[in-house]
This record gives structure tokens, C-alpha cells and sequence, in this order.
């Protein structure tokens, strides 16, 4: 199983960008999609979720107001609209997948799948 994340590059102060990610390979149930990022020299951090059977979902304070977490349930795609970017959101942005309930969603490690990271780079 892969996931495939698209949609990064470089965009200026107070622009947007919109990044997907879809699986490929074989089918598997979903718990929760999420969205993290690292920047260098940084540890991975939890950036937005969204839980595929209810939709609810929840974002790092860093970016609440500023992007927004979605879902396509008939292709199995997620997407993060990402407004008002700032310059430390500049980072390698990774989609990731977690099969069951256990372990908190805001830990990377608890995912099972991640797709192969997509740059974003917002200059000032």
C-alpha cells in the first residue's frame, strides 16, 4: 500500500496551496487520515486529521483557522487546503494513514502508511 501526495511547491506570504493524497495498491480500512510536517531539523509534527467515518476533524493550533482537512470518500482521497500561508509553514508535508482506534491520532508514529512527502516553501 502507498499513498501518493501531491499539490506542494513554493508560494509567497499570504498565498494558498491545495495538496491531495491518494492511495494505491490494495484497499484498506481507514481509521484516520491525517496530514504532518517536518522542517529541517525538526521532528515530524501533526499538522490536521480527519477521522473517515464520521468526518470530524481537528488541527494542530499552529494552523486552526488557516487550513482545512477534507475528504472524498468515493476515491478515498484527502486533501488540505492550506490559506493565509506563513513562512513557517514552509516544510515537507506527509499524508498518513492509521488503521484502528488505538494510540492517539496526533502521533506520527502511530500510523500505518505515509505517502512520500510533498515540499511546500512559503517566502516572505
Amino acid at each position: 500500500v502507498q499513498l501518493q501526495a501531491s499539490g506542494g511547491g513554493l508560494v509567497q506570504a499570504g498565498g494558498s496551496l491545495r495538496l491531495s493524497c491518494a492511495p494505491s495498491g490494495r484497499t484498506f480500512s481507514t481509521y484516520v487520515m491525517g496530514w504532518f510536517r517536518q522542517g529541517p531539523g525538526k521532528d515530524r509534527e501533526f499538522v490536521a486529521a480527519i477521522r473517515w467515518s464520521s468526518g470530524s476533524t481537528y488541527y494542530a493550533d499552529s494552523v486552526k483557522g488557516r487550513f482545512t482537512i477534507s475528504r472524498d470518500n468515493a476515491d478515498n482521497t484527502v486533501a488540505l487546503q492550506m490559506n493565509s500561508l506563513k513562512p513557517e509553514d514552509t516544510a515537507v508535508y506527509y499524508c498518513g494513514a492509521k488503521r484502528r482506534p488505538s494510540g492517539s491520532d496526533y502521533s506520527a508514529r502511530n500510523y500505518d502508511y505515509w505517502g512520500q512527502g510533498t515540499q511546500v516553501t512559503v517566502s516572505s
